[in-house]
């Protein structure tokens, strides 16, 4: 029996598999092989698309599974863990609304900036322990106000961090 890990990151998705009854780690794959790509409309801006995490996950669990010939029952637990301050918007039926606004995104530091001051910075720092910044709900409002025939799809928004 195993565990699976993946790690979804900006650059390549990596699945380990692990035997749950040693610890032992029996293997890593990585994909793609090469970097992923980042698209940057404008500077400052970094996008990926959710699909292409997908189909890289997929891909390498059917990696690890070809190579260590196990079946998906074999596989008792998964762990996964995600590049912080990513926006991930869906509408009713599941389907992406638009590329995911990454973590090295800076568009809406200002939004956030805002933010911090209009909240106040003795409040963000005992409630939030950060200020708003370049967080998720900065880029929420920046699709909000930039982007308002999307934001009125969004049925659900998950908000993808480490």
């Amino acid at each position: 029996m195993y565990y699976l890990g993946l790690d979804i990151g900006s650059s390549s998705i990596k699945a380990a598999l692990v035997e749950i009854s040693s610890g032992k780690s029996l293997g890593v794959v990585q994909e793609p092989e090469e970097e992923m790509s980042i698209l940057a409309q404008k500077n400052g801006w970094a996008e990926q698309k959710p699909e292409d995490w997908w189909m890289h996950t997929c891909n390498a669990i059917t990696r690890l599974k070809e190579q260590y010939n196990i079946s998906r029952t074999q596989i008792k637990g998964i762990g996964i863990s995600y590049q912080m301050h990513g926006l991930v918007l869906v509408d009713k039926s599941g389907k992406n609304l638009r590329k995911s606004i990454i973590w090295c995104d800076s568009r809406a530091v200002e939004i956030g900036n805002n933010a911090f001051n209009k909240i106040g910075e003795d409040f963000c720092k005992t409630h939030l322990l950060n200020s708003p910044a370049n967080f998720t709900a900065s880029k929420l409002k920046w699709v909000q106000e930039n982007e308002p025939e999307i934001y009125n799809q969004i049925y659900k928004f998950e908000i993808l961090r480490i």
